[in-house]
Order: C-alpha cells, then structure tokens, then sequence
C-alpha cells in the first residue's frame, strides 16, 4: 500500500503544470481533479477522517475481544506486614500483639461469557502461603480447581444487544469513511469554484481596465481636436477609474480566495497558483432507481435507521426487564486445602459446592412499573415513526439530486451560448466606440452583459460539479466507472497487513 501510496503522488504531481510567471516564481496550473486530489492527500480534513476511522477500527476490535475467553494471573508478590493487631485469645478475650508477617499469594483465572444466555463461566486455581517471621512458621492454603457460572434469570441481557448493534456502528464508521471524503472533495469544488469565480472577476476587470485606458487615449485625442464633448470625456475618465476600483476590489476578493483555497487544501501560502475552468464535463443519464438502490446499499444511513430500531426494542426490553420478577443463579463447585507446605494443599483436597438463587420481586411500586414500560413502548413507536419519515426524506433526496443532475445539460448549453454572444457583442460595441459609432452608455451595458454573461457560465459550470460530487456523496458510487467508491485509510496499512 505505501508503494501505492507513492506511485499516486508521483502520477499526481506529474499531472500538475508548473509555469513562470513574470517575477520567474513557479506557478501551478491546476485543474478541479488536481485540487481535489491534493485535499484528500494532505489537508487537515483529511487527516481528521482518517483518525477518526482508526478509532473506530480500534473500538470494533475491542468488541471483537469482549466475548472470548480472558486467561489472568494475578496475586501478591510479596505482601509484608508488621504491625500491632487485635487477636482473639482461646478463652474469648482480646489481645494487642505485634504480628509480622510474609505473604504470597496467586491465582490464575479463565472466564467466558456466552452472549446467547448472558452466562458468565469462570475456572481457576489460586494458592496462599504465609510466613509468620515472628514465629518463624510457614501455612499455606489454596484451591488446586474451581469452576462456576452466573446466570441471571428474567433479566436484561446487554450482551445480546451489544452484538448486534455494534458490528452497525463499525458498519456505519466505514461507510462515513467513505462519506467524509466525498464531503472533502466536495467542498473542495466549492473552494475551487470560490477561487475560480474571483479569478475570473480579476481577469475580466484587467481587461475592463486596459480597454478603458485605450478608450481614455482615443478620447484624449478627440479632444484636441473637437471630436468629443467635454460631458462624453469626463465619463469616459470615470470610467477608468471606475475599472481601477474595480480591479482592486477583484484583486482583494482573489487574494481572501487564495487564502482558503489554500489552507483547505493544505498547500503551502507562498505557491502561486492559477486554476482552470473544468470544461471536461460529460453529461450522462442516471437512472434514479439504481441511484435509490446503491444510496441505500453503501450509505451509512441504512444501518443507522436499522440500528435506531433496534436500539428502541433494546429499551423496551430493558424495561420490561427491571420491573418484574429478577433472579440470578450463582453456582461453583472446587476443591481447597490448607497444609504446613505448598504441595500439602493438593493431597486429599476437600470439596466445596455453592448453589444461590436470587430473587427480587417488586411488591407496591404504585404503577412506576407499567409507566416505565408504557414510556418505552411510546418511544419505540416514535422513533419508528420517525425512523419511516426519515427514509421517505432520504429516498426522496436521491431522487431529487437525479432529477437535478438531469436538467444541467440544457442550462450549461444555453449559458456557453449567452457567454460567447455576449463576448463577442463586446467586442463590436468596443470597435464602433473607438470609431466613433457608439456612446459611451452603449458601451457600458455592452461590457456589463459580457461580465454577467461569463459570471453566468462559470456559475452554470459551477452547478455541474457541484451536482456532480454531491450525487457520489449522496450514493457513494462512481456511475462514470460503475462501481462502488472506496478508499483505504494509510493510518491502518500497519494493522491490516
């Protein structure tokens, strides 16, 4: 995976256009699947999906350990002690005497539960010895074998519940996994277009502003030589300076652009960048069905709506469980002995057996039993009303973000149109000023249309790609390729192989 790793960062720094600017600074020239790219590698969104789905993997495996045996050696190793203590005498009084005293002491235990029942099942061995240092006397005692179980009977049993909605949520992290980082390519396209939109405000006010320059020349010349009222060159030169504020507003909107593009994506500030309108737009049909059916099948909201319900029955249970007839019953069966030494404590053990049921039966509770249930119950119905609302807003949002994708087509014809009609509209109306044929006013609601024009287009663009990743969001699949969206998480390449 690292060698993938470094093959795709090799492949995607190749594909970046690096170009001179006039101050001899790198520049890149990026396109929309560029910058995206360098968001899901190294931003700091990234970084924080992908910790978070470590967390995740790490919480699935705990889950995974809980229910299998657990094997643990534990005891004192020594435990000194000297000090003065109450000691009963054979005739019933009390004495203070100093005692002094080494122990040791150890037990080694296996345990299991079985989620099936909620059982607990133990086994074990333990040994004691101690040194009585004042007397110098050694006793040992211990249980060579033991064996026992709990079970509770009518009870709630969260072992049950634990299985079954855990593996949901381990589920619904790896398919958020997916999602954030659609999400991550998505904002970057808005970022982008943010940047691109500003761009394009600059370009256009630099164009503004050399063509009214030109046009302030031409008017100079007019002047001297009475071909121009003094109103028609007093517009003209507020018109200049109209282009100049404006470029300097474009060049304050692009650098703010800059800024965030930037730091989103995790590139460093200093990099001069220019970006590319992404004109490779390939408009398919998208049948809403297999949209539907891939939103529900790779989308972590399947499992959470399924996971939700479950949750619900699990309370009532709960519920039903904690307000009538409780019991629990304990068992063991094991062999101890005491001996002067340790290999005395195995010759002829003696056996010991326990058997204890619990019991706790609610008598008076003035009806706070059968209003905890019916609140239960009342909350599972409402969440799955709830649960059926959400899914119909759910089907219905997919169908919609189809229906959305579908209408783009005519939108973005009819926009490349206006924008290259109202460019060269331009273009004529500039010609026929500076010859003469043409007001000043006539001119301006040309240069306005061009700009409103263009603005349009690159807005039209906008909402294609901006559909476009928010339908891979929306179903997680790739209908391009025709398959489901992945992607592997680095920070888990150590433990996955």
């Amino acid at each position: 995976m690292k060698k993938t790793i470094i093959i795709l960062l090799i492949g995607f720094l190749s594909t970046i256009k690096p170009s001179f600017a006039q101050n001899d600074s790198l520049k890149y020239v990026l396109n929309l699947g560029e910058v995206i790219d360098m968001a899901v590698m190294q931003s700091t969104a990234i970084r924080y999906v992908q910790n978070q789905n470590v967390n995740y993997y790490w919480r699935y495996r705990n889950f995974k350990t809980r229910f299998r045996p657990q094997l643990v050696l534990s005891g004192d190793l020594p435990n000194y002690s000297k000090t003065t203590s109450p000691i009963t005498q054979p005739d019933g009084s009390i004495e203070f005497k100093q005692v002094s005293n080494l122990a040791v002491s150890t037990n080694l235990s296996v345990s299991q539960y079985v989620p099936q029942l909620g059982t607990h099942f133990y086994a074990g061995t333990s040994a004691y010895g101690i040194r009585n240092l004042k007397n110098d006397e050694n006793s040992f005692s211990g249980r060579p074998f033991s064996i026992g179980f709990t079970q509770p009977l009518f009870a709630y049993n969260w072992m049950k519940w634990y299985r079954k909605t855990e593996p949901m949520v381990y589920d619904e992290a790896q398919k958020r996994f997916v999602e954030d980082i659609e999400e991550i390519a998505l904002t970057t396209t808005y970022h982008f277009f943010n940047y691109l939109s500003y761009q394009t405000n600059y370009n256009l006010a630099e164009s503004s502003l050399k063509n009214s320059q030109d046009n302030m020349r031409i008017s100079e010349t007019k002047k001297r030589l009475g071909q121009i009222s003094d109103n028609d060159h007093s517009r003209i030169e507020l018109s200049v300076l109209n282009a100049q504020k404006a470029l300097n507003q474009a060049r304050m909107n692009l650098k703010n652009a800059d800024f965030a593009l930037k730091k989103y994506i995790g590139l460093e500030q200093g990099r001069e960048i220019e970006l590319i309108i992404p004109l490779n737009i390939r408009l398919f049909e998208i049948n809403p069905q297999l949209a539907l059916a891939k939103a529900k099948e790779n989308r972590k909201e399947t499992s959470y709506y399924q996971r939700r319900l479950i949750n619900a029955d699990r309370d009532l249970a709960a519920a039903k469980s904690s307000t009538g007839l409780s019991a629990t019953l304990r068992g063991s069966f094991g062999l101890s002995n005491s001996a002067d030494d340790f290999l005395g404590i195995y010759e002829q053990p003696e056996k010991d057996r326990t058997l204890r049921i619990s019991v706790s039966v609610p008598i008076l509770d003035w009806g706070r039993s059968a209003s905890t249930v019916k609140l239960a119950e009342s909350q599972r119905d409402l969440t799955i009303f709830d649960v059926n609302k959400d899914i119909e807003d759910f089907d219905r949002g997919v169908i919609v973000q189809v229906e959305q994708f579908g209408l783009l087509k005519d939108q973005l014809k009819t926009a490349n149109e206006a924008d290259r009609v109202a460019g060269n509209g331009y273009l004529i109306a500039l010609k026929k000023f500076q010859n003469g044929e043409l007001s000043i006013t006539d001119l301006n609601i040309a240069l306005q249309e061009r700009e409103k024009a263009k603005r349009d287009y690159i807005s039209s663009i906008r909402s294609y790609w901006v559909a476009y990743f928010s339908l891979r969001e929306l179903t997680l699949y790739d209908f391009e390729l025709g398959h489901n969206i992945t992607y592997g998480n680095p920070m888990l390449e150590p433990e996955l192989n």
